[in-house]
């Protein structure tokens, strides 16, 4: 790769770390680019944003390709990842600590497989008050954070496959195949309601965006080891 194949446009596939934002990780490789090749500007950018607890497929695009984001943003995605039933979180994942426990001796397996068929298809789902969305000019976390009450409208996403890989104990194991502005947390807490109990996230993993795969991307050290003359 040259200067000019960064700047025509190019895209990238990253395996985000764990406790990484998606911004982090654009503005890491920005710098490193810029580095590499003694570019002083460049656009970097990616078609769809990972929680810092979140790992997985980070597209990223660098140039002209950059005006693609949104059509990579539509594409559909695939995620794995672990809820842990019995208890809730204000933020639906581990950021923020347990608020709330419930009983979970009247979910037996059957119930769980059962419960999915409940989420597939095209569903209304309200957005975590803990996210970046904005509401007045304001992002809904900071609502969150600043102990303020907001109302939050549903959004209509589509589930193609939400499947239970394996369950232990309360940590049920899943594959969810969605739609574009789908909350995978907002799943997973819903989906602990709809047991007659609660959950939270507790693990997430993003394998797939339209046709690229995590299998295909590289970790930040390496593609960094690649720039290296």
């Amino acid at each position: 790769m040259t200067a000019e194949d960064y700047q025509a446009g190019h895209v990238l596939l990253i395996d985000k770390p764990l406790n990484w934002t998606s911004f982090q990780a654009v503005n890491k490789l920005r710098w490193e680019i810029r580095q590499a090749y003694n570019i002083k500007k460049i656009k970097v950018g990616h078609a769809g944003t990972l929680d810092p607890l979140a790992t997985g497929l980070l597209v990223i695009c660098t140039g002209k390709m950059t005006k693609q984001i949104d059509s990579f943003q539509g594409q559909i995605k695939e995620y794995t990842g672990s809820i842990t039933l019995g208890s809730t979180t204000p933020s639906f994942d581990l950021e923020t600590d347990i608020n709330e426990v419930f009983p979970t001796e009247h979910i037996t397996e059957t119930l769980i497989y059962e419960t999915t068929k409940q989420f597939v298809g095209e569903i209304d789902q309200f957005p975590p008050v803990f996210s970046a969305l904005k509401k007045d000019g304001k992002r809904l976390y900071e609502f969150a954070r600043a102990g303020e009450a907001v109302d939050i409208k549903s959004r209509r996403i589509t589930i193609e496959t939400f499947e239970i890989t394996s369950i232990n104990g309360n940590t049920v194991d899943f594959r969810v195949v969605c739609s574009k502005g789908t909350y995978i947390r907002s799943l997973a807490n819903d989906f602990g309601k709809a047991l007659k109990s609660g959950g939270h996230l507790s693990a997430l993993r993003r394998t797939k965006i339209g046709a690229f795969t995590v299998e295909e991307a590289l970790s930040i050290e390496a593609f960094i080891k690649k720039l290296k003359p």
